[in-house]
């Protein structure tokens, strides 16, 4: 965590981020019209690894527009099903078989990381002794003390303020009025 507040390299590293998965769906579009797949929003955010909500951003969207506007001037290759045999179908039941597997194994990561997390954070916790939050907690109350002390004075020179214009608007009328009416005897004089 940054003490200091500053901002700047978070947004660095976001920029970067950012600018890398653009690239890489960048890429994707090339690849996938180069192989002459299908372009959609999602094929290329499968392709590069993106969520399909940054596919809809301006950027994205006019080069997978134009890749489509590209893919659908060229003639369609001649398509021919292929005939499923036996051994395509036990085929894809291997694939899907080693996908589950796959899946299953993703997941068992997913929650030791999360396992691993939440007892580093329990351990930080852990870590922070009473002493050390009995001071924080000092720290702070002082702090919140003198925030009050300096509402407290700065509501005091305020109220004086204010009389003190109240007071000094009631001076300035009360000499208007005496200016108006020397003009008035002066000018009734002559």
């Amino acid at each position: 965590m940054n003490p200091h507040g500053n901002p700047a390299p978070l947004a660095q590293a976001r920029a970067r981020i950012s600018a890398d998965k653009r690239q890489r769906a960048l890429d994707a579009i090339t690849t996938l019209e180069r192989d002459g797949h299908p372009v959609t929003h999602t094929t290329v955010a499968r392709a590069a690894g993106v969520s399909t909500w940054l596919t809809y951003t301006d950027t994205i969207r006019q080069h997978i527009q134009a890749a489509q506007h590209r893919q659908a001037a060229r003639p369609a290759p001649s398509r021919t099903s292929p005939a499923i045999t036996p051994s395509t179908t036990a085929t894809l039941r291997t694939e899907l078989e080693l996908a589950r597997q796959e899946i299953k194994q993703l997941r068992q990561e997913r929650d030791r990381a999360q396992t691993a997390v939440r007892h580093q954070l329990g351990r930080q916790l852990d870590a922070l002794t009473t002493h050390d939050l009995t001071t924080r907690i000092d720290e702070l109350t002082r702090h919140n003390h003198q925030l009050a002390d300096q509402l407290q004075q700065a509501t005091e020179e305020n109220t004086a303020l204010r009389a003190r214009t109240t007071s000094l608007e009631q001076d300035l009328a009360a000499a208007r009025t005496s200016l108006r009416r020397m003009i008035r005897t002066e000018n009734t004089a002559r």
